[in-house]
């Protein structure tokens, strides 16, 4: 056994708008050298939590750490993390490779190593003849790529990747996956908010299922399979539609019994993922 931190530590982790929270109280640990699958349905909270712990959004209450390096710190927290955004964050008017040389320059990486990362990167999502095409003329799925290649290329210890085969055809979509494995088998750390149940459950050491900012079910795949026993073929799509529900449910029963209370509407948190 080793000393090792957990990659990530989130405790009573907070974020609400206008008094609405959007992500409530949720307490996570992901180990190093895992793959965390993070599922939920839209609006559950789910980029928000991925934004707190990347320290793009500050926290209203609650804490979370990268490698034991809180993310009040976000100079030090940005040094460990790579993160793709559902909506990668690219100029259109430069070329795929413009847009990498760019980031390098903004991460202050060694150019000629660099360089040598980005033609292999490149060739291996089959980006290598439209490399020095404008991101404008780019299909949504290619710039997906440029996106992952961009928070891959300064090989950080932790990955956050929302939605990253949003768009792929099966194919490209393989070669991510493929990529994913890679990563973890190179001791990183992958933080996986996907819609694609079937990329979760190959890829996945641990899921957890938020639902209206609220972590309601985590464990090991095959466990929460187990606990959902629809028959021996349970899947995680069982697990899901098995743990929203249910907490649909109760929240309804208990605004029922408000006696007429009319809740008001949540504004900006609804827009949340």
């Amino acid at each position: 056994m080793t000393d090792e931190p957990p990659a990530i530590t989130a405790r009573e982790l907070t974020k609400a708008f206008d008094g609405e929270p959007v992500v409530d109280g949720i307490d996570l640990t992901v180990e190093q050298g895992s793959v965390y699958g993070f599922l939920g349905p839209n609006g559950a909270g789910k980029t928000t939590t991925m934004r707190m712990l990347t320290t793009l959004t500050a926290p209203t209450s609650g804490d979370a750490a990268i490698l034991d390096t809180s993310i009040t710190d976000r100079d030090g927290v940005r040094s460990h993390v790579g993160y793709l955004p559902e909506e990668p964050p690219v100029f259109d008017e430069l070329t795929g490779r413009e847009q990498l040389r760019y980031f390098a320059q903004l991460r202050d990486l060694p150019p000629e190593p660099t360089a040598d990362r980005i033609e292999t990167w490149l060739d291996r999502f089959d980006l290598t003849d439209d490399a020095d095409r404008r991101l404008d003329d780019y299909s949504k799925g290619m710039r997906q790529k440029i996106g992952l290649i961009q928070a891959l290329l300064h090989e950080p210890e932790v990955v956050f990747l929302d939605e990253p085969t949003s768009g792929l055809d099966p194919r490209a979509a393989r070669t991510v996956i493929n990529a994913i494995n890679a990563l973890t088998d190179n001791g990183q750390t992958v933080f996986l908010s996907t819609h694609i149940l079937s990329v979760v459950e190959e890829l996945a050491d641990s899921v957890g299922v938020l639902y209206e900012g609220e972590l309601v079910a985590e464990g090991a795949p095959d466990e929460l399979t187990a606990a959902a026993e629809a028959g021996a073929d349970s899947t995680l799509e069982d697990v899901f539609l098995s743990v929203t529900t249910e907490s649909s449910t109760a929240t309804t029963a208990v605004a029922d019994s408000n006696d007429g209370e009319v809740a008001g509407e949540p504004d900006a948190a609804a827009t949340e993922r």
